[in-house]
């Protein structure tokens, strides 16, 4: 299945180019970061994860190597090429229906900010009916000033510099975000469109899906630990 083109996003650099911005070959190279650790940390030893977004395989990589078995789940089917060591399945979030549930639901890279209140209602109503009885969805979501915080620039211990540039409004309450990653032998841009959310915002909308916020994991409350509500809460 070939992803939908969504507008609004665009990427520019060498290698494949997903409908929604994203470099197949900047995200292979992309290293784990920090999210392996928050999510070991806040999951059951051995846990069957659902990754919802796994992209290259970033992340999914680092937590098989932790012990966890990983299904790993995007639209795009050239993302997916690189991940190796887990189940995958090509699919659009929103549109998942997998006959079993798990231990823990991932939904990181900021996807709950998608600009479509539609489709984010539909992930996370994706992660409700996907996470096990007693189970958890762990949820990445923006940092305090994300937006106003700009340009901003970090250099990686593995070699590369990260530039967000700006963040401009793009109408009814979106924002229009540059980045650029700058490598010694390559270089891409992303644009893409997100949807800023305060916590009560994005508490509303864990309702809505029959979630709540059960931690926020991070001092900067960009991780957020929920789980499911029981029905008539």
């Amino acid at each position: 299945m070939e992803p939908r083109t969504r507008a609004g996003h665009r990427g520019t650099g060498p290698g494949v180019i997903t409908p929604d911005g994203c470099a197949v070959e900047l995200y292979a190279r992309l290293p784990p970061g920090t999210e392996p650790a928050v999510i070991a940390a806040a999951s059951p030893p051995g846990a069957r994860v659902l990754e919802l977004g796994s992209g290259a395989g970033r992340v999914t990589h680092a937590l098989l190597e932790r012990g966890f078995t990983v299904t790993a789940v995007d639209e795009s089917p050239q993302m997916l090429d690189r991940v190796r060591g887990a189940r995958t399945v090509c699919s659009p979030i929103e549109e998942l229906r997998l006959d079993e549930t798990f231990d823990v639901v991932l939904l990181a890279s900021f996807l709950v900010h998608t600009a479509d209140t539609a489709v984010r209602q539909a992930m996370l109503r994706a992660c409700a009916r996907h996470v096990a009885p007693g189970g958890c969805v762990l949820i990445q979501r923006e940092g305090e000033n994300w937006h106003t915080d700009l340009p901003r620039e970090r250099v990686d211990p593995a070699g590369y510099t990260v530039r967000f540039v700006s963040a401009e409004p793009a109408g009814d309450g979106v924002n229009s975000v540059h980045a650029e990653y700058a490598f010694p032998d390559a270089a891409w841009t992303q644009t893409f469109l997100t949807r800023p959310l305060t916590a009560e915002q994005f508490e509303a909308a864990l309702a809505e899906a029959g979630l709540a916020a059960d931690a926020y994991l991070t001092e900067d409350r960009s991780w957020v630990r929920a789980v499911a509500t029981p029905p008539g809460a």
